[in-house]
């Protein structure tokens, strides 16, 4: 018997789901050199313009000078550096928390959190269009895992009447493929009543949100007590790497004795850790960066408005605009980077199937004329496609 790799991968190409890797030979910013070509990019998840920030560059140098380019070992053996440590105090610090935990990825951070507060003959519930990395961490935990409709306090409740042992309700903030925010009030109301805890994965919600970019939680005045258990990454809004979870100080110390992905990895560089210090600071010090991006993003819904897209009702960076078939997705792409654009296309599985998508994304990086520029491709585009038999 041979695995047929050969027929999977056709399969893949000929329902136009085959993903290819851009090239990138520049830096993270909105003027780009891709696979050879220069490209006006609305696709990263840096947010705040953080990740070429020559401040945090030179932080980061900095560090490395400092301390090294490896972390060397797990946090538990000789790998929890200063620098490690005085950014999770920092971090705990920004979410209004006693503790918070460093983790090399943000996957590492969601698995960790759920696998190692429940198992065999717990709940998991999570909303039906979390992210990959909560909805694996659901599954590999070993407890009873059910999905909610999505931001649907109703639908979570009778799930939560059927639940046993210890239950966990896990959900994004932000939801990366739609852009639109989790009901938390709603959600944290409906888990309390049944005592269950809620896990808020905030990855695209810090930076963006709240009155000091302190995400979702802050957004809508939550504390602990609603959410006792906060994650969120450091590769987008932050500009550097990695992933934290805060909480309370049993948490910490029973992810610590508990979590897998935590205790047997090596930890980040000390370096990015020094970097992610300034990037905080910046983040925290800096609020022009969030009040020019909400500028940009209601600039471009006004004007996706008038040429009659179809978008979500998304606050956020993330703006996708619906287009419906997979082959349709990959055409308004394509058509888009004749014109020196770059957007990507969002294709099943990463979406449902019928909601395949353009992913405009915003950074503080970006401009007025960057955004008129790509209204202006865009109407173009879209008509043109309009037209298609």
């Amino acid at each position: 018997m041979s695995f047929d790799l050969a027929s999977r991968l056709a399969a893949r190409r000929a329902e136009h789901l085959y993903r290819q890797r851009p090239l990138l030979e520049t830096p993270q910013q909105p003027e780009v050199l891709v696979d050879g070509e220069r490209l006006l990019a609305f696709c990263s998840n840096d947010y705040l313009g953080l990740a070429n920030h020559p401040q945090v560059i030179q932080a980061m140098r900095d560090g490395a000078d400092k301390w090294g380019v490896g972390g060397g070992a797990s946090h538990l053996v000789i790998g929890h550096s200063s620098p490690h440590h005085e950014l999770e105090e920092a971090l705990a610090a920004f979410t209004g928390r006693p503790r918070a935990l460093l983790f090399s990825t943000g996957y590492m951070a969601n698995l960790a959190a759920v696998t190692a507060l429940v198992g065999q003959g717990d709940t998991v519930l999570e909303d039906r269009l979390n992210h990959a990395s909560l909805l694996d961490a659901g599954l590999l935990s070993g407890a009873r895992f059910s999905r909610y409709l999505h931001n649907d306090a109703a639908s979570l409740a009778k799930r939560l009447e059927k639940a046993v042992g210890n239950t966990l309700v896990v959900t994004d903030g932000v939801f990366s493929m739609d852009g639109d925010l989790a009901d938390l009030p709603a959600i944290c109301a409906a888990a309390r009543q049944r005592n269950a805890w809620v896990v808020v994965d905030d990855a695209h919600g810090f930076g963006p949100l709240g009155a000091t970019g302190g995400g979702i939680v802050e957004h809508f005045g939550l504390g602990i007590d609603e959410v006792p258990v906060l994650v969120g990454t450091l590769g987008k809004a932050f500009g550097t790497a990695g992933a934290f979870v805060a909480g309370s100080e049993e948490l910490i110390e029973t992810l610590i004795q508990f979590a897998r992905p935590y205790i047997y990895t090596t930890s980040q560089p000390p370096a990015v850790a020094c970097a992610t210090l300034k990037s905080l600071e910046l983040l925290r010090s800096e609020h022009w960066r969030r009040e020019h991006l909400s500028q940009l993003i209601a600039r471009f819904r006004r004007g996706a408005a008038e040429i009659g897209l179809s978008l979500v009702d998304s606050p956020t960076p993330i703006q996708p605009i619906i287009v419906g078939s997979s082959e349709r997705a990959l055409k308004l792409s394509a058509a888009l980077r004749e014109r020196g654009i770059l957007v990507g296309a969002i294709r099943p599985p990463t979406v449902p199937a019928g909601s395949a998508r353009l992913r405009v994304t915003f950074s503080a990086s970006h401009n007025q004329a960057h955004v008129e520029h790509l209204l202006d491709a865009l109407a173009e585009c879209w008509n043109s496609l309009a037209e298609e038999p």
